[in-house]
């Protein structure tokens, strides 16, 4: 989920330990047995960031053939405030970021070989649902939003 702060102009990403050095993702999780889209996005917003959220808006789904073929439902999740309580269980770091830094990100995760050697701010590269989900957003080309 690419969560957007309540005025719409940063988005929250996180890092967990294990990733490179400078990779920054969307927020994720799984459904439990028994929730909504909507509802797992908001427990593992607040679980993972301490970010409450309102308004849950569907953009696209993506199969994912790791950890026994799981589907990844991308989702844009409205923030209620920008405060942020990282669970050190679940990420290292988390921060929002403008429009015009995620673009630079968006240009870095571009670059051949950048998610294992870069160390550079970035995201993953465009075959991840996060990827598509941070570029519709820099672009507007959602309609959802």
């Amino acid at each position: 989920m690419l969560v957007l702060s309540p005025d719409g102009k940063k988005c929250l990403l996180g890092r967990q330990k294990r990733f490179p050095k400078g990779l920054f993702t969307c927020l994720a999780g799984f459904i439990e047995p028994g929730e909504t889209i909507e509802e797992g996005v908001r427990r593992e917003a607040e679980e993972e960031a301490g970010v409450a959220i309102g308004k849950v808006n569907y953009f696209s789904s993506q199969p994912w053939p790791m950890q026994g073929g799981q589907l990844m439902i991308g989702c844009y999740a409205h923030a209620l405030s920008v405060n942020i309580q990282v669970d050190q269980q679940e990420l290292e770091d988390a921060m929002w970021v403008d429009a015009e830094t995620l673009k630079k990100a968006i240009q870095e995760s571009l670059v051949e070989d950048s998610f294992f050697k870069s160390e550079n701010f970035r995201i993953p590269p465009p075959l991840a649902i996060a990827h598509k989900l941070c570029v519709a957003w820099v672009e507007g080309t959602n309609n959802l939003l």
